[in-house]
């Protein structure tokens, strides 16, 4: 299908279910305005459908780019209104599944070798299709058993063509509406295009698995299958094959005599152990994604599949989190404003007492509710969008996140109605404020800082100079004023005592350092009266005088 031909078919699609009755027609300038109004799809009748529900039957009809593409988008709550984002949630990736004997061909061409000489057994019947893989059950030469995940043929031409419309279209929506600016859709579809091609790289995925593998090693929480590098390409991933009760399937967890509170809890831990500890989580914790281990039904056990998206936060933005929910808590709203605005997520001069009534108007009718009862996604929900009424800027990581955490909450209270995230979630959360805070964390900091700084110090006097030497020569028709000169030398020598107080402290730090043992488990315990008095003067050094100079 060319190009001209599919944007004929989105378009046939468009009339059919008469999206255009989602466009803000009153913001479009007149000669859109005017096309939209004598635009041929007013010949069809309105469809006798919510308008979730027209988007939704419209992505299933236009194929897996753009169910994938709806699935994605119904996290998105800070674009979409609730109806919309919730039906979007129904996408299902009805995608009849591709020939046994193309799957063959794939495998064959990327492994270099025929399937017979690969795998003892090999299912030509797919075990499950999707919008972008099917998976097929194997059996390795020495025994183990297998599922073999393979890219569907010619998917990334499709995706190609389908990426150029929606940019187009992004790209008319930015320009033409007044909220697109803010809003941002052509991000939005990039974002899109980042995460559908990272999960075409069979590779990538292997790697993530890897990753959140060695994370949970030995753990009681949650099994990651292995990957077979050996038969691991970029088209086709080869993986222990699991077995275990689909987490959706409540009765039949409950026949197996699940704890189903613990599970539920086990799932709340998993979500803030990798936000926190890891910084690096899996972000497709759906149902289908999730299975439960019932060997030991007291004590069951997550599995997951599917680590084509995950996701990463930065110290910053774990902290922010960390912060806001322990405030949110106390109803400290506003180190909420103030959090926001000290990130950058709010405009430098948003006005912290409007901002602070704005989050306190939204978050007080939370607080009548039992705290079992208190969402913690929604709550992030509903914080993002009070923010989005004071130009707070998009941020995909915690879109992210607040997808996962929506979908971790929804399968606990699925498990567990009186499931209370808060009382699992606040000691986490205290004790790693703690951890960050504290000796331990300033030990650390340390530790990982501490050869750049000395690496870097010998450098900064001749860097101050060069700056300095470079200002005079501007030429004679830019010459500084003597207070700039005066202001110049003042940090210059500021820079200097920073410098002699840097070393020093890097000084005193490394002899801390060096008086204890190296076990950070023990580091606390383990640090003598001298160290700590070492460490405490190399940070008077650092920051002590700071306001001073």
């Amino acid at each position: 299908m060319t190009r001209l031909q599919r944007l004929f078919r989105i378009a046939w699609v468009f009339c059919r279910y008469r999206l255009d009755t989602f466009l803000p027609l009153a913001e479009l300038p007149v000669p859109l305005k005017v096309f939209f109004l004598l635009a041929p799809w007013h010949l069809f009748p309105k469809p006798k459908l919510d308008r979730g529900d027209r988007l939704r039957l419209a992505f299933e009809e236009l194929g897996p780019v753009f169910v994938k593409f709806g699935q994605i988008l119904s996290t998105r709550r800070d674009l979409l209104p609730d109806d919309m984002a919730l039906s979007l949630k129904n996408l299902q990736d009805r995608v009849p599944p591709f020939p046994g004997d193309v799957a063959q061909g794939i495998i064959e061409k990327s492994l270099g070798a025929p399937v017979s000489e690969l795998f003892a057994e090999f299912s030509r019947e797919p075990m499950a299709s999707a919008s972008v893989a099917q998976v097929h059950a194997a059996t390795l030469l020495d025994g183990r058993e297998v599922v073999v995940k393979v890219i569907r043929p010619d998917i990334e031409r499709v995706i190609r063509q389908d990426l150029a419309l929606m940019y187009m279209m992004a790209g008319l929506l930015e320009r033409y509406w007044s909220e697109g600016r803010r809003l941002h859709p052509v991000e939005v579809v990039a974002d899109y295009d980042s995460t559908i091609h990272d999960e075409l790289d069979q590779q990538r995925e292997a790697a993530n698995a890897s990753q959140l593998r060695r994370n949970f090693e030995n753990s009681s929480l949650i099994y990651i299958p292995s990957i077979d590098w050996d038969y691991t390409r970029k088209s086709v991933l080869v993986m222990e094959r699991i077995h275990g009760i689909p987490i959706a399937d409540v009765p039949a967890l409950r026949e197996a005599g699940v704890n189903l509170k613990v599970l539920a809890e086990k799932g709340v831990e998993i979500f803030f152990t990798q936000v926190f500890r890891d910084s690096f989580f899996h972000a497709d914790m759906h149902p289908g994604n999730i299975f439960v281990d019932v060997s030991n039904p007291e004590d069951p056990k997550y599995i997951a599949i599917d680590f084509g998206i995950v996701g990463t936060l930065a110290p910053d933005d774990q902290s922010y989190l960390a912060r806001n929910l322990l405030a949110f808590f106390r109803r400290d709203y506003r180190q909420v404003a103030e959090l926001h605005i000290q990130s950058g997520w709010v405009p430098p001069d948003t006005r912290v007492n409007e901002f602070e009534a704005a989050i306190r108007t939204v978050c007080e009718p939370i607080f009548e509710k039992p705290l079992k009862d208190i969402s913690f996604g929604h709550f992030l929900l509903r914080l993002f969008q009070t923010a989005r009424r004071f130009n707070m800027e998009v941020q995909p990581q915690l879109v992210l996140l607040q997808k996962t955490l929506l979908n971790v909450e929804g399968l606990g209270r699925q498990l567990y109605p009186d499931l209370d995230l808060w009382s699992t979630a606040q000691p986490f959360l205290e004790a790693w404020m703690r951890k960050r805070i504290g000796p331990s964390g300033l030990i650390k900091s340390l530790q990982s800082h501490l050869p750049a700084w000395l690496e870097q110090s010998p450098e900064m006097p001749q860097l101050v100079h060069d700056a300095l030497v470079q200002l005079r020569n501007t030429g004679s028709n830019d010459h500084p004023s003597r207070a700039t000169l005066e202001l110049i030398r003042e940090n210059r020598a500021r820079a200097d005592r920073r410098w002699r107080r840097g070393l020093a402290a890097a000084a005193l730090a490394g002899v801390a350092w060096l008086s204890l043992d190296h076990d950070l488990a023990t580091l606390a315990q383990t640090m003598p009266v001298h160290g700590w008095a070492l460490l405490a003067v190399a940070a008077w050094l650092a920051v002590g005088h700071e306001r001073k100079n």
